[in-house]
């Protein structure tokens, strides 16, 4: 029970602060277009347990093992790192390093769209959502059995640290490697849907943001009107008919391929101060 508890309170000393950072400052866990990246957010969890199954059996070594003696044998208990750890670990830093070739590449090339993402916080849903913000049953299958992966061997490693790492199925290492690999398959597979990030409207004149905007047509409530792209930034502009009010349902249509409906309210109307009698 004492070397649970002490192998609980350094996984709290490993993963607070490394939390605490991400919530104030989470650059290093997102991609290029400034969304949480699931394959570097897994392997960054996965980074972290293995650490500490590391920190934790070499503490208990030290102490309640009985020393050097504790870590030798056929049966010690590191004797699982190379057969189920490292293969653990290393599904999702294939999935990370292979990813980022394939949407660097695919990006450059012209062949997929990453707009730029709404400023703010970031919130955790966008590991398992789409660049529209909807789920993406992929990310969502990658992530949930990577974190059923990561409480099993926490959980087992807890019930015995003194055994170290727990002796779990080699083959276990599927529960990461086969979601990783249909991660990558849909990176590969994605086509480029133009992605509306937002809208404005200042008088008659819409202003539409997003990514994969290449000759696009733009239509609003159904209507098609004529759409002119901003060479600087992207965004397509166009002049509403005197009749089209907020709320407007704006759609993208690029090289056949449409984006997801988006809902202009208008603009935020400010809150009046209460006044006293």
């Amino acid at each position: 029970m004492a070397s649970a508890l002490c192998a609980l309170l350094l996984l709290a000393a490993l993963a607070g602060p490394l939390c605490l950072r991400l919530r104030t400052s989470p650059a290093f866990v997102t991609g290029r277009d400034g969304r949480l990246s699931t394959s570097i957010a897994l392997a960054l969890a996965w980074t972290v347990i293995l650490l500490w199954l590391l920190l934790a059996t070499l503490g208990y070594g030290l102490t309640a093992g009985g020393g050097v003696s504790y870590f030798s044998g056929s049966d010690g208990p590191l004797s699982t790192l190379t057969t189920v750890y490292l293969p653990l670990l290393g599904g999702p830093y294939v999935a990370l390093i292979a990813a980022k070739t394939v949407v660097g590449l695919r990006v450059e090339r012209g062949s997929l769209a990453k707009p730029a993402a709404p400023s703010g916080r970031r919130p955790l849903r966008e590991l398992i959502a789409n660049d529209s913000g909807r789920t993406d049953l992929v990310d969502l299958q990658y992530v949930a059995l990577s974190a059923v992966t990561m409480l099993y061997v926490v959980l087992f490693f807890l019930a015995d640290v003194g055994a170290g790492l727990p002796r779990l199925p080699e083959e276990i290492w599927a529960l990461t490697g086969a979601p990783a690999g249909a991660y990558l398959l849909n990176k590969l597979a994605t086509r480029a849907n133009p992605v509306i990030t937002g809208a404005s409207l200042s008088g008659d004149r819409l202003t539409v943001e997003g990514g994969g905007f290449t000759d696009a047509r733009l239509t609003v409530d159904d209507t098609p009107l004529e759409a002119r792209p901003d060479p600087l930034t992207g965004a397509l502009t166009t002049t509403l008919p005197p009749t089209a009010k907020p709320p407007l349902t704006v759609v993208v249509t690029s090289r056949g391929l449409r984006s997801d409906p988006y809902c202009y309210e208008g603009p935020a109307i400010p809150a009046q101060p209460a006044t006293g009698d």
